[in-house]
């Protein structure tokens, strides 16, 4: 056998492959053709007589070796995609090909599970500090700030009213703290350290006489019309002539405000002695109505007083 006879099949040309896979698809989706009988190999001419029938009804001609190929092809199932591997291992090599989509994903879920965690941890750890805080006021700071600023306020009580006034304050907040109740325990510090800064305080009550400015007025009671009640507008001046904030209780409506002025009501005798000093002159000469000495908690009254007082006239 010569060299020639032994050499291999020249490979057929692209569009006769083309042609093929084109045949083996009309094999496999037209409905006029008997794709039942492809195992049976008497029909396989039956089979050429329709496909060419069905590409010269396209305006084609399929040579016959064309159309034997594509049935052979079609029996022996080229031109069609089989998997390989295992369902698994498919499944990872479509992960592999869409890892940039699927790293994200993952990604996105760990940022999200490490953002949980995170939180979670540092919520567990603010609330021991919370706690921790808390036990350490009640048990520490409220304990020493309350022992600290009674003492400041007695170490200024000059009087056994103003001592017992401070005393009473540290009951409560000494009961506070047993009970573990850091607001009243707060509370009570605080009310401390006002006390003693009113407990400071040196200054005069002075009625009011300034051009403009009311010394006195009279109320007519709602449930008597027949009464008056008089009201002496005086203020607070320290000795370097300074007009202080002061907490007057209202007699009309039981609210404490902060006032620079304020009505104290006194007997009509006395209201009628300041309206004729002022009538006289223009000008109180005898204006101190009491003073508030350092470790007091109120004042002394030089001109007789009947105690109530009002922050609005």
């Amino acid at each position: 056998m010569s060299p020639a006879d032994q050499a291999p099949a020249p490979a057929p040309a692209l569009d006769e492959v083309m042609m093929a896979m084109d045949v083996v698809d009309t094999l496999r989706h037209n409905e006029n053709v008997a794709l039942q009988e492809l195992g049976q190999d008497r029909n396989d001419e039956a089979l050429k007589v329709q496909l060419r029938r069905i590409y010269e009804s396209q305006g084609l001609t399929v040579s016959d070796a064309i159309l034997v190929e594509g049935i052979k092809a079609l029996k022996e199932s080229r031109f069609v995609y089989t998997p390989s591997g295992s369902p698994g291992s498919r499944r990872f090599a479509g992960l592999w090909v869409r890892r940039g989509a699927v790293g994200k994903w993952i990604a996105g879920i760990i940022v999200a599970l490490g953002a949980w965690t995170g939180w979670g941890v540092y919520d567990n750890v603010r609330t021991e500090r919370q706690e921790n805080a808390a036990r350490i006021e009640i048990a520490q700071t409220l304990p020493q700030q309350l022992q600290k600023a009674s003492a400041a306020a007695l170490a200024e009580a000059r009087t056994t009213p103003a001592a017992e006034f401070v005393n009473e304050l540290k009951v409560d907040g000494t009961n506070a703290i047993a009970r573990g109740d850091a607001t009243a325990a707060r509370k009570a510090v605080a009310e401390i350290d006002q006390a003693r800064a009113q407990l400071v305080q040196t200054y005069v009550v002075r009625v009011v006489s300034r051009q403009g400015e009311q010394s006195g007025i009279f109320r007519i009671p709602d449930d008597n019309n027949s009464a008056r009640n008089y009201y002496l507008i005086v203020e607070a001046v320290t000795p370097d002539g300074k007009t202080l904030a002061i907490q007057v209780p209202s007699e009309e409506n039981n609210q404490v405000k902060t006032v620079t002025k304020w009505g104290i009501r006194v007997p009509q005798a006395t209201f009628d002695a300041i309206r004729r000093d002022k009538a006289d002159d223009g000008i109180i000469q005898n204006n101190i109505v009491g003073r508030k000495p350092r470790g007091t908690l109120q004042p002394t009254y030089d001109m007789p007083v009947m105690g109530g007082t009002i922050t609005k006239w």
